[in-house]
């Protein structure tokens, strides 16, 4: 699916992009409102999530608008660091079709995820497999395939893998790789991350033969491309 996430914490972005990507969902990120509303205009989403307290408005009012003014009718699922019952009851009066508080956990935010969009009809594509050229990835059984061969790969090489074919033709930065990750901040040693990159690089056989190019951008970070095929 194609989510908005409205949340103004760069940390709770990252972790909630993460968490999303790695099980096949597709994610936007807006830290305003005025964000999201421009991009309704002109994107399809099939879900929000979105958060309470924000820079220029209040999820609530947010949600109420998307409802009543935008006729949005696709699931949005509510954020919030309180777990108070009338705090609860007012999100889903102002137009929230579930609740979650913080701090986040993984798998139950797949969870969620997936049951609002079984409850709206949606086909809850984190299990389905997504194919860009001769790879496919499969987000629910955690598994990549090159020409039709499964390629053994760890958790994080899924992740990393997962995140570069959700954003092709984009440099992301070895800070941001770190973030979204591993978790940590980006100002560690990037080695780890170079290290990661170099074995999927060739478990992957990432250098163009298969149409894709997996690119180092020398001192910024990494660039998945598409490359003409030999013949």
């Amino acid at each position: 699916m194609h989510i908005g996430v409205l949340e103004d914490d760069a940390d709770q972005q990252d972790f909630i992009e993460q968490c999303l990507i790695a099980v096949g969902h597709r994610v936007t990120q807006f830290m305003r409102a005025s964000e999201l509303r421009r991009a309704i205009q002109t994107q399809a989403f099939d879900l929000f999530i979105i958060d309470w307290r924000l820079p220029d408005a209040s999820g609530m009012d947010v949600t109420a608008h998307l409802r009543q003014h935008d006729g949005w009718k696709g699931p949005i699922l509510f954020v919030t660091a309180s777990q108070e019952e009338e705090d609860i009851v007012l999100a889903l009066d102002s137009g929230a079709d579930d609740f979650l508080a913080k701090p986040l956990r993984p798998r139950e935010l797949s969870a969620r995820v997936n049951a609002l969009a079984r409850r709206a009809g949606l086909q809850a594509q984190a299990t389905d497999k997504e194919q860009f050229g001769a790879y496919s990835l499969d987000g629910g059984q955690r598994e990549v395939q090159l020409a039709g061969e499964r390629v053994t790969l760890t958790e994080r090489e899924f992740r990393l893998v997962s995140l570069f074919f959700s954003h092709p033709g984009e440099l992301l930065s070895r800070a941001h790789l770190l973030e979204v990750v591993w978790g940590i901040k980006g100002d560690v040693s990037t080695r780890t991350v170079d290290t990661h990159i170099s074995r999927l690089r060739r478990k992957l056989v990432l250098d163009g033969s298969h149409g894709v190019r997996l690119r180092s951008i020398y001192q910024h970070g990494y660039r998945l491309e598409a490359q003409a095929m030999s013949h």
